[in-house]
This record gives structure tokens, sequence and C-alpha cells, in this order.
């Protein structure tokens, strides 16, 4: 029996009603449900234990390691390198190969990824860049037409044109190298067999194939996957993924070298030029220069904690620092209050509007990134929040910083397809990962057994506003501004929390909300991730339908706002250490937490 046989409507979600406020998880899925779940990847008893503590809304406790990621099948496989002494960063590796095979919308090799690891040996802080670049023949007119109009989104996303050099192999490699010490090879072991023997389709990878079907079907090579003979591959169907076998073999065999040269970079490069209707202009030589960027973090004080991340050429660990900066010297303690949440509503409006006009690639523009968390400047921005009322508008502030500040708003589109993963090791190390190929099924080019991203649709398509200059414009190798926002929160210089989230803009909204209720308002990690979303990027107020928060519309319209009731899909990931370590999955998604 197939998942289509044991509940068939069910195909965009994995039908679970996000948690009301003050409820557990359990609340909203039905036995039924929970099999479904369980079935669709043969769970193991340990899997599917943690399964039945992600839908009771209960937190999965260990004492040594402990892995969430996005589907049950990569924890599996990462846990197992846990199992047998890997570190966290073996582990990654493992979760990342099978997460390209069962939840292709979302990440795998040909995207990128930003890693923010914790070192237990010296206490130190890395964080490590895979973003995608730009091709050497980018120009900053890219996405737009022969009249100098924008392109439509899906004009520029759907082809060769949107893609940029591959960084996740890369970033895997490289982190194995710096704390891995499980044998490479072994770590792509699970993630072949699955793609040679096959693995059962999960609902949401169903669903999303469903709803993209028309782009999916664009390219014959990646019809002919996602629709082998013209139907739709469906839950509980097993499919099977040869040629990703094969790239996993070369990759685990010779290293990234057999990626970014020789065959396979080769037939990436001639698929992103050769698209029908859409080409593209990424060359070999632009694979064969890829190169991982280590980068200092980015850590803001918020309470008693740190909060720590990735900074550019993402923008999570600047706006996350920013907003729980602002709201360091308020009261937020009560999460029913109307008021709370105009506190935290304007706080992100003020932030955005930071993002907006001054975040980009700090090694292509000047950033102001010191002057963004300087706590003399978020103070003086959050003199802004004193209010009863909603902002009437919001502009970027003045940082402190020693270029002229001639920057315009930005006008890009950030849509949602990631994935996260948060690990700890038993040797105290924590890594903290988000994994993308932007928009769900990336540029819908399948190559190889993978699909491309489309990450360069993350530029500005306009390279001026108002006659200034943007700072996130298309350039040659350049890396497109991101919201991933892979965070560590340490007390003392230890770990306390680690955390991240799948969801286009609103990432940092989920992330900064979610270590809030954590923070603030006692919640347990699986609560923290469960908790219905309110987020508020520029201006208006989105609220998570079918769930209690649906309460605070007339409030919050009251107070000046325009309120948008929609679905919020996170994918939050956390592991909260302390005594025991404490796991959590996001209940709007398949991912469980795995320890022992």
């Amino acid at each position: 029996m197939t998942l289509r046989h044991l509940f068939p409507s069910c195909l965009l979600t994995l039908c679970i009603v996000t948690p009301t406020f003050a409820q557990q998880a359990a609340d909203s899925v039905s036995p039924e449900e929970a099999t479904a779940m369980a079935a669709f990847a043969n769970l193991s008893g340990a899997a599917d234990a943690a399964m039945t503590a992600k839908q009771e809304g209960r937190p999965v406790s260990a004492d040594d390691w402990m892995v969430v990621a996005a589907n049950p099948l990569a924890v599996e496989a990462g846990a197992a390198v846990l199992a047998d002494g890997g570190t966290a960063a073996d582990a990654m590796v493992a979760v990342q190969a099978v997460l390209g095979l069962v939840e292709p919308q979302s990440s795998g090799l040909g995207g990128g990824a930003f890693l923010v690891w914790y070192d237990a040996a010296t206490g130190e802080m890395t964080t490590l860049d895979g973003r995608e670049t730009a091709p050497i023949a980018a120009t900053p007119t890219l996405f737009q037409d022969e009249n100098g109009e924008r392109l439509g989104f899906f004009d520029a996303v759907v082809g060769g044109l949107s893609v940029g050099t591959p960084g996740t192999p890369k970033l895997i490699e490289d982190a194995h190298r710096r704390w891995g010490q499980s044998n490479w090879a072994d770590l792509f072991t699970d993630a072949i067999a699955l793609a040679d023997s096959g693995f059962i389709v999960s609902p949401r990878m169903a669903g999303a194939i469903a709803n993209d079907a028309d782009r999916l079907q664009r390219f014959p090579d990646t019809a002919d996957y996602f629709f082998p003979g013209g139907t739709a591959v469906a839950a509980g169907d097993l499919l099977t993924n040869a040629a990703y076998a094969d790239t996993l073999r070369q990759i685990a065999s010779r290293g990234t070298d057999a990626f970014y040269t020789g065959p396979i970079a080769e037939d990436i490069v001639a698929t992103i030029r050769n698209a029908p209707g859409n080409p593209g202009v990424l060359s070999t030589v632009d694979m064969a220069l890829y190169d991982v960027v280590e980068r200092d973090p980015v850590c803001v004080p918020y309470r008693s904690f740190e909060v720590c991340g990735m900074g550019p050429p993402s923008s999570g660990a600047l706006t996350v620092g920013q907003i729980l900066g602002m709201l360091d010297s308020y009261d937020i303690s009560d999460p029913a209050d109307p008021d709370t949440w105009r506190l935290i509503g304007d706080a992100s409006r003020l932030a955005f509007a930071d993002r907006g006009r001054y975040m980009a690639d700090s090694d292509y523009v000047p950033m102001p990134t010191e002057g963004l968390t300087d706590p003399a400047y978020l103070a003086e921005r959050a003199t802004l929040l004193r209010g009863d009322d909603a902002l009437p508008e919001v502009t970027a502030g003045n940082p402190n910083w020693d270029h002229a500040q001639l920057w315009g708003d930005d006008l890009s589109i950030e849509f949602p397809s990631t994935s996260h993963i948060s690990i700890v090791d038993s040797y105290g190390n924590a890594l903290s990962m988000t994994t993308t190929i932007e928009n769900g099924f990336g540029s819908r080019l399948f190559v190889r057994g993978f699909l491309l991203n489309n990450e360069l649709t993350d530029f500005s398509f306009a390279t001026h506003n108002d006659g200034y200059p943007i700072a996130n414009r298309i350039e040659p190798g350049k890396r497109p501004r991101s919201s991933m926002s892979p965070t560590i929160v340490t007390q003392d210089g230890e770990p306390t929390l680690v955390i991240g989230s799948p969801g286009g803009s609103r990432i940092i909204g989920y992330v900064a909300k979610a270590i809030i209720a954590h923070v603030d308002w006692g919640m347990d990690v699986q609560q923290a991730v469960s908790m219905p979303h309110l987020v508020n990027r520029f201006g208006t107020y989105d609220i998570e339908e079918g769930t209690d928060l649906i309460s605070l519309e007339d409030p919050l319209t009251e107070l000046g706002y325009e309120v948008n009731i929609r679905g919020l899909n996170s994918g939050l990931h956390a592991i909260a250490i302390g005594d025991t370590l404490q796991g959590g999955a996001d209940p709007r998604r398949e991912g469980i937490a795995l320890g022992e």
C-alpha cells in the first residue's frame, strides 16, 4: 500500500496542521497520518520513536550526540556516522548526500550552503561560505530584456541564465578536511545505496513535484526523472537514481575535483549553456575556479547570550542580530501581548530596511558590518520602538562607517526552498548548516542525477534605484546576498543552541522568533520550533493560518499593521545543549531529531 491509498489528498505537505499556541504538536496529527509518515521512510525503531516525539510535541533527548535534519533517511545516515565515532562534519557529509537524493527540490550538489562550526577543542567559532558565484561572463543587465526592463521572476529562474557555480560539494569537502575523521568515501555509502536500490518518495517531495509540474516538464532530462512515462512521481513510489549514485561514487573516490573539472563539470556547463529558450553563461573556468571562503562569524549579544552566525554575503546573522539587539532593552516576556509582537515586528522592519540598503557580498562592496551591529547604533535604532503603534514608516539607518553611504534599496526577490542541518557530536563540536538550491527545484535543469540552482536570481535584477547603485547587484564572481541564518547561540563561550531554517527571506524571522521563544518565553526546543509564526519584514504582518495566533489579527490591525493570514512553511531544526542534548524538528516538515 502506498501513501496515496492512505491519504490521497495529502500532497503538498505532510498533512500536519501547525500546532496552536500553547498546544503540543500531537493535537494536529491523526494516528493514520502518523502511520503514513513513518511508512514513507521505513523508519528504524529509534527514528520511529523520534517521529512520535515530534508529533507529541516533545523534544528528543540524548547524552552524547544528536542530529536534526529535514528527512528521516538523511538523519539516519548522519546518526550512523555519529554512532560510529564520527564528528559533526563527517555526519553532515552523509546527511547532505542523502538530502540531495530524497529532498532534491531543496538542496543538493548543484546548490550552495553556509556552515557555522563551534570547535570544542579550541572554543573557536568558524564560518564557511559555500555560496554560489556569478559566472565571469555575467553582466549587470543579465536579468533585463533588450529594453532594460527587469525579467519576470520565473522567466529568469527556469533555465540556464539563473545558475551560479555550485558550492555545496566543495563546502562539504572543506569541512571534512578541517574537522572530519571518518573515511571520506564511507560517508556516501548510504546515499549511493538508496540511489541504486531506490527510496520511497515522501509526501512532501511528491507534493512539490505536482505543484510545479509545468516548469519541471520544460526540459526533457528533468521530465524523465520526475515524470517517468509522463506520470508524476507520487508519494509512496519507489524511485531510483543511478546517475546520482554514479556522481557520488566519483566524488567519493576522487574528491570534488571529479565534480569541478572533467566530464561532470563539462556536462553541467553544457546543460546550462544549451538550455532551450534561456541559456546561461557559466563556463568550465567558473567551475574550476570555485573555492570556499572562510569568514569571520557575526556575533551579537542578546540577554546573557551571544548569537553567532554567517556574515556577508549572508544577511542572516546581521539581520537576526539586529532584531535581537534592538529588543534587548525591552520586556517581551508575554507572547500573548500584542505589544510584544509590535516590538518584534517593528524591530524586524528596521533590520530589513538596513538589510535592503547595505547588505551584499562584502568582497565586492564595502559594508558597515561592525556599524550595523554596534550596540550604540542598535540602542539608537531601538528608541524608534518606544511608541504605542506600528511605525508609520521605516527607513534604513546610518550606522558608523568610513565610506559614503550612497546605496539604493535592493529590489531582489527571494523565494523559499532550502534545508537546514543541526548536529552536535560526542566530542562537543556543534555544526549549523543551511543548504539550498534557492527556488523549489532551482533552475529546473537536471544533470548527472541532481538539479542545478537558480541562485543568481537572489541578486537584484535592477542595478540602480533612484539613481543610486544597489549593493546586491550582479557582478562577475560575486556571491548573491542570502537570508540563510545558520546560528549557534553561546553563553559564557559555550554553545547552548544550534538552530536554523529554510524559508526564503522569512528565515530571519523564523530563527529570531524561535530564539526568543527559547530564551525569553522558556519554551523547550521542540515547543520553540513548533510555535506558530508571526513574521513582519516590510510592514505587512504575516500570521500563520490555522493557529491560535490568528486571534492577534484585530489587535495588530488596531496597532496600524496590515495583516495577512497565510501558510508559513518553516523547517526549523534545533538542538539545545545543557545537561543533556534536546532536539526539536519542525512539525511543518518531515524531519526528525535523533540522538544517543
